[in-house]
């Protein structure tokens, strides 16, 4: 005869089915919330480290540190580069072959001096001190073959320099530093007043009334990218060129004259070497007293 179940029985075993369904329901959910801990732990973790590389790189101490032990050492072999390519320019007398020659010596040596501290924490600082030791390192190789040039004519031994593979190199470092050491003072700018952007795509044709709305800063960046386009190293920096351009604006110059755009006036100034160092320093006064600047030596010399 068939058994059949009891009541008590029935009930017992759908909550057993129950109670297993349930359990292995609790089971999977409570790996979907590890996982989902998890993920939100490592995400959180992840944009504390993107924040901090956005931040911490451009502060203040930052900039001034990258002044000091990278920029310094290349400026002064720089100065001294150029004082000797503008002797051979106006063909005075100079002893080539002893001047390039320290030259070479020079720039091995403040090679040495700007990576011996680590900015690479700095991740724009870091791309600036890599590109300036190596554009030190091609002036080096440069120097040393201007050294055994045999030419007695100044003009010609200098056209040569300047077309050499190293000194090209040397110059395309160097303006790749350059614009990121500036873009660094943008971004640390940008942390301290809102008003500033973190970045900036200039607009071509830009017009003076465009140019007048910016700050400082910003047009640094500006004459930054212009003279990387140009591919041609000068002894000014670039507020030097900057000052000039608002000096030309405001004095009505760029009206009178029918230059509408900023590209155009900074043709003008370059191509008749109307910038000089020092421009930014004798119209600071005048143009950028409320301006927000890093404390860098070069923005704050008289």
């Amino acid at each position: 005869m068939e058994k059949r179940l009891t009541t008590t029985a029935m009930l017992f075993s759908v909550g057993f089915v129950f109670m297993l369904v349930f359990a292995v329901g609790a089971f999977f959910y409570g790996i979907q919330i590890g996982k989902e801990k998890a993920e939100a732990k490592y995400t959180a973790k992840s944009e504390t480290v993107n924040a901090s590389e956005a931040t911490v790189p451009y502060q203040q101490q930052e900039l001034v540190s990258f002044y000091l032990t990278v920029f310094s050492p290349y400026r002064e072999f720089q100065t001294e580069w150029f004082a000797a390519s503008d002797k051979l320019f106006r063909g005075g007398n100079i002893d080539a072959a002893s001047a390039f020659k320290k030259l070479a010596k020079l720039a091995d040596q403040k090679a040495e001096e700007a990576s011996s501290f680590n900015m690479q924490q700095s991740p724009l600082l870091g791309e600036a001190q890599v590109a300036y030791v190596r554009s030190l390192k091609y002036f080096k190789d440069a120097a040393a073959k201007a050294a055994s040039n045999k030419s007695d004519d100044p003009g010609k031994l200098l056209e040569q320099i300047q077309s050499d593979k190293n000194y090209k190199s040397a110059v395309q470092e160097s303006l790749a530093a350059q614009r990121s050491y500036y873009e660094a003072m943008q971004k640390w700018a940008a942390s301290v007043d809102p008003a500033i952007p973190a970045t900036h795509k200039p607009v071509e044709p830009m017009s003076d009334d465009q140019w007048d709305k910016l700050s400082l800063i910003v047009k640094n960046i500006i004459v930054v990218s212009y003279l990387s386009e140009r591919g041609e190293l000068f002894s000014f920096l670039p507020q030097d060129l900057t000052s000039r351009v608002d000096e030309f604006i405001r004095s009505g110059q760029a009206s009178n004259m029918k230059l509408k755009t900023i590209g155009g006036i900074v043709d003008l100034l370059l191509n008749t070497r109307a910038v000089d160092s020092g421009d930014f320093s004798a119209n600071k006064a005048r143009f950028y007293q409320s301006e927000t600047l890093p404390q860098l030596p070069f923005f704050y010399s008289e």
